[in-house]
């Protein structure tokens, strides 16, 4: 049995997490290509019924287990005022939630869309459950234990790609949307580094994109302007494979910052380079 310093249990809150995604999984797949209700959110895309409801259903079970601990969830701090939960140096655990990763994805009908759910415990994150319903894959972490991928054939266990070679990698990365100067740089980058890759991908939802870079399909991600419930579940399933995961600049990257590079250590240097000369810390 895995536990926090507090005693939490890790196990027992990891399979809560899997009920709470397979019960998202259901709400998403039953309003997939019926939706009735579809509004724009300010600078953050859609938001749908199905959005909310799966929200819902991830908080209901989640502190119906575990009510002292604390939620942050992408809706909630939408319709608030404040953005929720402190999420450095608290003490009590906290859910970090997407009910609805890739909304534009699911209201197009473009299958690549994920529930992410991860917990972090004094400022560290160490569970992470990222289901794909269409795809019927289930993504999962405790820290410590390693990552695993559970599907029809079973659970099998993850490590991120072993390519050392930027010009046989092939990368993901995602666009916020406001012509400013960070969506200038990103062209940049995005430039430079589809000159030195094998390919990059833009599928539309980073937490699915961070599993495959646990999968070691993608041999790396890098984003800017996230939010921590895009990143939190994410973050541990590559750190968990090998991987490594920092900001543009290098530094270990916590869900409240503003620039994501999770990839395989051997083009991690190589790829900080070209990020970092790419972009202006903010």
């Amino acid at each position: 049995m895995k536990t926090t310093d507090s005693g939490l249990d890790l196990d027992s809150a990891l399979q809560q997490a899997l009920l709470a995604a397979g019960q998202a999984r259901k709400v998403l797949l039953d309003y997939f290509g019926h939706l009735t209700q579809v509004t724009e959110k300010h600078l953050a895309g859609l938001v749908s019924e199905a959005d909310v409801k799966s929200e819902e259903v991830i908080a209901q079970i989640l502190l119906q287990k575990f009510p002292q601990h604390q939620f942050l969830g992408e809706e909630q701090s939408f319709k608030s005022s404040h953005q929720g939960p402190v999420l450095e140096n608290n003490s009590t655990p906290i859910w970090i939630i997407d009910p609805l990763d890739g909304t534009n994805n699911y209201v197009h009908g473009f299958h690549v869309f994920c529930i992410s759910i991860g917990l972090q415990v004094n400022n560290e994150l160490v569970v992470a459950v990222i289901d794909v319903p269409k795809l019927e894959q289930t993504y999962f972490a405790v820290k410590g234990g390693g990552a695993f991928v559970r599907e029809k054939g079973g659970d099998r266990r993850l490590s991120v790609s072993a390519r050392t070679k930027l010009k046989s990698a092939m990368l993901a990365t995602g666009f916020y949307g406001a012509e400013n100067l960070a969506f200038d740089e990103q062209l940049t980058a995005f430039a430079l580094l589809l000159k030195k890759t094998r390919g990059i991908r833009r599928a539309g939802a980073a937490a699915y994109d961070l599993c495959l870079v646990a999968e070691g399909i993608f041999d790396g991600f890098w984003e800017r302007n996230l939010n921590p419930w895009d990143t939190a579940a994410g973050t541990l399933l590559v750190r968990e494979a090998g991987g490594v995961v920092t900001d543009y600049w290098g530094a270990q990257f916590n869900v409240k910052m503003d620039s994501i590079l999770a990839v395989n250590p051997a083009l991690h240097g190589e790829l900080v380079q070209v990020l970092s000369s790419c972009h202006q810390r903010q």
